[in-house]
């Protein structure tokens, strides 16, 4: 990369970690200093009985900064990641350059992620509730969880179950209870003071219109780009033109 290039955070998605970046990371490194995190409970972080909250996760990737010695730097952040890269912009706004959003809402994920009456997840969280240890990667759960992703990669659908695998499934049921359901995204969105830019697929069937909406009008200076070929991980299936999209917004003055 440049000598000193700017730091740019990059914040994987529920279950995964700083491998899904992989695909897109070459094409970044010539501009920025990459600075990919696994979040607690994913990857080689560790795996505490709590907590899983965006707050935690975002506060991780702040103490993170600290120790580096970095006060301020872009954030982007998909799925998952994309929830705790707006928290951090919300919470801490002067560390925040630019700000990038891939696959994200201002509602929640679906169709529909939310709980029932007697607090028992369902849509297409619902088979978290059976889940069990030890978490077999080949196993028809996993695939169905990453059947999108093998279609086009297999030997990288692989990986990425196998690093899921290992994430227990209390950690699984953790993270959907006290961040993917229930969660109003909207309240702490104009709090937001870096410029944005909102990255979506047109394919994508965990993000709705409402959650769209919500997203690109609760934060004040957001730009949006869709990608309409595209689903929910773009990145993974044309990660030229998604570089080239979040390239062009953060070397903006």
């Amino acid at each position: 990369r440049p000598r000193h290039a700017p730091p740019l955070v990059l914040i994987h998605g529920y279950t995964d970690s700083a491998r899904d970046w992989a695909p897109i990371a070459p094409l970044l490194t010539p501009r920025f200093r990459l600075i990919m995190v696994d979040l607690r409970g994913h990857g080689a972080s560790a795996k505490p009985d709590c907590c899983y909250t965006r707050f935690d996760f975002a506060y991780d990737v702040k103490l993170l900064l600290d120790a580096l010695h970095i006060a301020r730097a872009d954030i982007a952040g998909h799925s998952l990641g994309s929830i705790v890269a707006q928290t951090f912009a919300e919470t801490w706004p002067g560390a925040t350059r630019r700000l990038v959003l891939i696959s994200s809402t201002g509602t929640s994920f679906g169709p529909p992620a939310s709980a029932s009456a007697d607090g028992s997840l369902q849509g297409w969280l619902a088979p978290l509730a059976s889940l069990a240890d030890p978490i077999d990667p080949n196993s028809e759960f996993m695939r169905t969880w990453w059947k999108v992703s093998i279609a086009y990669n297999p030997e990288f659908a692989r990986r990425q179950r196998r690093d899921a695998a290992a994430i227990p499934a209390r950690v699984w049921r953790a993270i959907a209870d006290q961040t993917l359901v229930g969660v109003d995204l909207r309240g702490m969105l104009p709090r937001v003071r870096a410029p944005t830019l909102l990255i979506w697929g047109g394919r994508d069937t965990l993000v709705d219109e409402a959650g769209r909406r919500a997203l690109g009008s609760g934060i004040p200076h957001a730009e949006m780009r869709t990608f309409g070929a595209l689903g929910h991980d773009l990145f993974w299936e044309d990660p030229r033109a998604v570089a080239d999209a979040l390239i062009a917004f953060l070397v903006q003055k």
